[in-house]
């Protein structure tokens, strides 16, 4: 039987034994959040031509080398360049050319001076206008570049890169409108227990609602995953061998909850362990020491305890960075802060403590308080959570002011603090 582990020996375990999946194309719109799975090359410049940056005049630095408040110099209006317009004739001595935000420059331009700083002697600001500049101006001022943001043939996005939401613009900026990607991987949730009915069953005597099933699927979406939910299996060894069998020719993930311990009703250790290859049994947790990790024809099988806080806690630890490895992520852990314990936290318990808490900041800095209640059974308290306090593995518990490790439960692993 495996030994029980530290949870880094337990993370680097499953890590080790998951892969990432094949490429698929999706549309760029669906890239957001996704890992590129290649080098991906703009086919023009970004910005294809040199373009203004705000509304004023476009000229030649030159022109204003002697402007001051005294002597402004003044020049003629002789065109007016809107967005998607070109103008291609020439700026002589004494001449500016009216533009608007993202026209493109004119050829023998360098400058553009703002329209809220240019004087109107003449006419309105429009073509035949009379305008002044109290100023000089900057080579390149309100002017955006040629190939400011990338050149033809650039990589723009490396592989193994997010694609955020800004991304996706830049994408399609540079022609890309199809993006491989590393799949999502398909997950089955089941739920083992007789005791268990499904949620739109008022429960009788002896029965509760599988909500661990919703819990768990809602936990591997947010983690990028496909989630079906498998119908309940009762406390039956033939069955669960029957269910997993199936779910391993569907699925590349499977995540059971319940009958994780060594009661006479607990079959998900000896389940994969006749099916397949058991790796793991026993984490150096609390809640959720009994973790059941193995493969079962090459399909990733994890069985977590019943309790609910137990579960989802193993799932954060354990499952979430295997199925990010799966779509080609490369950061596995959430952000860490170090903060102030509001109140004592007592411990009891040898094994690594992951208190279910609330983090805030004072003028001083980050300040945790962890919930009354850390009964591992109870959802509500991770509802009101947003983050894990953790005390070390042995010694005893932190009083109020001691501080202590926090897992940020709603923050992005790319996130760095």
């Amino acid at each position: 039987m495996p030994e029980m582990l530290a949870l880094e020996q337990a993370r680097d375990l499953v890590l080790s034994k998951v892969h990432k999946l094949d490429v698929e194309t999706v549309s760029v719109l669906d890239a957001a959040g996704r890992v590129a799975a290649a080098d991906l090359t703009s086919d023009i410049d970004v910005a294809p031509f040199a373009h203004s940056a705000m509304d004023g005049f476009a000229l030649r630095t030159e022109q204003l080398v002697a402007a001051c408040p005294d002597a402004p110099v003044k020049l003629r209006v002789i065109a007016e360049v809107a967005a998607g317009d070109v103008f291609e004739g020439v700026i002589a001595e004494g001449e500016c050319v009216r533009i608007m935000t993202g026209a493109s420059l004119p050829a023998d331009a360098d400058s553009v001076v703002k329209y809220e700083i240019v004087g109107v002697v003449e006419g309105d600001g429009l073509p035949g206008s009379i305008v002044s500049f109290d100023a000089p101006t900057k080579l390149g001022s309100n002017v955006r570049a040629a190939g400011e943001e990338a050149q033809a043939g650039d990589v723009v996005v490396k592989k193994g890169e997010v694609i955020n939401c800004a991304g996706v613009g830049f994408l399609a900026s540079c022609g890309i409108v199809e993006v491989p990607v590393y799949r999502r991987p398909n997950v089955a949730i089941i739920s083992i227990g007789s005791e268990l009915v499904d949620p739109t069953v008022v429960p009788t005597p002896g029965k509760i609602r599988n909500s661990n099933s919703y819990a768990l699927a809602a936990s591997a979406r947010a983690a990028g995953a496909k989630v079906t939910i498998l119908p309940l299996v009762k406390d039956d060894l033939e069955a669960l061998k029957d269910e997993i069998c199936g779910a391993t020719k569907r699925f590349d993930f499977i995540v059971t909850s319940g009958g994780a311990s060594d009661g006479d009703f607990d079959f998900i250790k000896p389940a994969v362990e006749q099916l397949g290859e058991l790796y793991m049994t026993l984490v150096n947790i609390r809640p959720g020491k009994a973790q059941t990790f193995g493969l079962v024809h090459d399909v990733p099988v994890f069985g977590l305890p019943g309790n609910p806080a137990a579960a989802y806690v193993g799932f954060e630890l354990l499952i979430r960075p295997a199925l990010r490895k799966m779509q080609g992520y490369s950061i596995f852990e959430r952000p860490h802060v170090m903060a102030r314990l509001a109140t004592d936290a007592k411990k009891k318990d040898p094994r690594r403590i992951y208190l279910r808490s609330t983090l805030s900041k004072d003028d001083e800095g980050y300040v945790v308080t962890p919930a009354q209640n850390q009964s591992s059974g109870l959802f509500g308290v991770l509802q009101r959570s947003n983050c894990l306090a953790v005390l070390p593995e042995g010694g005893s518990g932190r009083s109020a002011g001691s501080v202590v490790e926090c897992i940020l439960l709603d923050v992005p692993e790319e996130v760095c603090l």
